[in-house]
This record gives C-alpha cells, structure tokens and sequence, in this order.
C-alpha cells in the first residue's frame, strides 16, 4: 500500500487551506457554508470521530524518539479536521518498550513507534529494517525502502502479525556509545558488559563483549550502579538528554552498529483497513513526514548538543582504533551472512537490501564520500 504522491499532496493542501481560512469557524468559508444553511463545524460533526492509541518504546519527553510520535499525531489531526485523535502512550505507560509490537498485533492499541530490530526473535529479517552493522546511512536506508524494494518485502514478513510497518524516523549515523572503560584494543572489549541491541549485539558478543538488552528507561541506573560498564543509544542530542555523561567516562565513536536507524510507525492491520481511504491516507502522509522531521532534527540539534558535552561538561572523546573496527567489520559480515542463511523470505531480503547497497556505495564514491574528501582539502 505505497503513497500515493498525488493524494498525499492534496491532502496537505486542502487539510491545511481549511485550517488557514478560518480558525474555529471558518471566516470567509462560514459565510459561504452558511449562505447553503450549513456550518463546517456541522459538517465535522456528521462524520465519525475515531480516537486511537499510540504506544513507543521512548519515554515520552525524550528529545526527537519521544517527542516525534506527539508531532505525528498533532499532523493526523490537522490533516483529519478532528476526525482522527491519537492518544501518545511512553514506554511503560500502557505496555514496556519491549511489548510494542505485540501489543498493536493484538489491538491493545492500533499505532506503535519502536524499531524493527527488536524482534528478530519473531522475525530473523527484522534487523534490514532497522540497521546493519557497517550497513546503509540514513539517506541509502530510506532510498531502498521506499524505491529499492524494501517496504514490499517488509509489509510481506509483517502481514502475518496482523501488521502494516512505514518508516518512522531515522537517526542518522549514531555513536558506538558511552564506556567507562577505555578501548585501546580488542582486548578490553572482553568481558565488558555493554547495552547493545540485535546484530550489533551478535557481533560485540562474537568480539568478547557482554551484549545486554534492557529498556532504555532502565540504562541510567544500569550504569550508575555498575551493572552494565557501557552503553549504545543514538547521538550527543538524545544522549545528553538522558544524562549518560554523567555516569560514564568516555564518548567512543563511529556508531559502526547502526549507520543509519530506520524507526518504524506500526498500525494495526484490521484497524487500519477499516479507516475511510482518506484517513488511512493521512496516516501514511503523517508517517511521512515524521520520518524525515526526526532525522532533520537529530542533524540540526546533534552538533550543539555535542559542543556542550565536550565543553561544558567535559567529556572525552574516543575514537574506536582502525584493528578494533577492521574486526567488528569481519565479524559482522559474518554474523549477516548467517542472518541470510535463516529462511526464504530472510535471503530474498538479504538480497535485495546487499544489491541496493552495492549500487548505492559505488555511487556515493564519486558523489557524498567525493565530497566530503574535498571540503577537507586544505586552502594553503
């Protein structure tokens, strides 16, 4: 069920003109409306108004993960005139972060936004959906979604599960994550307990290291206590947030685990298809914009965020040695390989995700990785 531009586009116009011309009756649309003995607010009134839930693995306030989902559903009433409400749930408020995607399965609540990896253990194809160790940035991730194949293929693992996955956001190239122990070698990854999710995970543990997965509201004190001695989350904007440099000692970089992480928005299937054609329409617009607004956001907010990490707070940045790297991208091949390995539907995926990237790769070398190189270029 891919957007249709066309309709996208006219119901931007039209929800937006109507919002325009006239606040809460209409100005110049009230004289017209009343002059055929009907108001717009009538109008509304006649018509259905659905309201829905919708559930996250964030907490609710957190910059961007937590706030986006609020920001979609702001847009679906807009768009709606009223006709659809939605009712922003954090994690733990109606179900654990980890329970997402059961929970809308099942209609406990019709939306969700969380990510695709957690649950590889339901669907080993999860990961291409979110992220891949050394995989695709944000920009190639979105491309093979929407143009490359990659939203049939996912829609085809989730139907099953009474499901419908769009893109919900992206976090662009992350952080490897906050430690309290530095890594001058793979050496001091053995051991080290670290909140790592999904293959990222794999590959650490392959590595020498601990992988844990926990809620994100639970990390904090994980640290604080010594519970875990480090851990991944997403980029200086949402790690200041959280507060992680206040429990940990170093900042290590690149995020090689997850390049470019695509957040889903689910929607219950049977809830959805039941909708008027326009709102399920508006949904899909709605999830539209909220993929590319949190990804903006991230890229607009992550620099000054960082600033204040490394001046105001002093943090010490650390970037992972060139032999550490050169083994996490061994291992990883390795560990998404044997990923590919797991079905059918999991290889067809595979697939056409690794040929996307390919021919995404050959070109960004003479294009963004091109460029980059020149800004660089010294001017004396």
């Amino acid at each position: 069920m891919p957007i249709n531009l066309n309709k996208f586009l006219f119901i931007i116009f039209v929800s937006f003109t109507l919002v325009a011309c006239g606040g809460e009756n209409g100005g110049a649309s009230q004289s017209a409306a009343s002059a055929n003995g009907s108001t717009a607010s009538a109008t509304t009134a006649e018509q259905e108004v659905y309201e829905w839930k919708m559930i996250t693995s964030w907490p609710k306030n957190l910059p961007a993960l937590g706030t986006s989902p609020e920001y979609f559903a702001d847009i679906v009433e807009t768009m709606s005139n009223g006709r659809l409400k939605i009712r922003v749930y954090g994690a733990n408020e109606l179900v654990g972060g980890l329970e997402v995607f059961d929970a809308v399965s099942q209609g406990v609540a019709e939306i969700g936004h969380t990510g695709a990896y957690y649950w590889q253990g339901k669907i080993p194809g999860t990961p291409f959906f979110s992220s891949i160790p050394f995989g695709m940035t944000s920009y190639e991730q979105n491309a093979w979604l929407r143009f490359g194949g990659g939203n049939e293929l996912w829609r085809e693992i989730y139907a099953p599960f009474n499901l419908i996955p769009v893109r919900g956001g992206n976090s662009g190239t992350q952080m490897f994550g906050w430690f309290n122990k530095e890594i001058n070698s793979l050496s001091d990854l053995q051991g080290l307990k670290m909140r790592i999710p999904s293959l990222g995970g794999e590959v650490f543990r392959r590595a020498g290291g601990v992988p844990v997965t926990m809620q994100v509201s639970e990390v904090f004190t994980a640290l604080q206590t010594g519970a875990l001695d480090a851990t991944e989350f997403v980029s200086p904007y949402n790690d200041l947030a959280a507060g992680y440099h206040t429990v940990a000692d170093y900042y290590y970089y690149p995020g090689w685990h997850e390049p470019g992480s695509t957040l889903e928005t689910l929607f219950n299937k049977e809830r959805f298809e039941a909708l008027p054609e326009d709102l399920q329409e508006i949904l899909l617009a709605g999830a539209e914009v909220m993929n590319q607004a949190l990804l903006d956001e991230l890229m607009a907010k992550n620099n000054e965020a960082l600033r204040t990490l490394v001046e105001d707070h002093g943090v010490e940045m650390r970037r992972l040695p060139d032999d550490v790297l050169i083994e996490l991208r061994r291992l990883s091949d390795d560990v998404v390989q044997e990923l590919a390995a797991s079905d059918e539907i999991t290889r067809r995926i595979y697939e056409s995700w690794s040929s996307f990237r390919n021919g995404v790769m050959n070109y960004n070398s003479i294009a963004e990785e091109a460029l980059i190189e020149a800004r660089k270029l010294p001017l004396n």
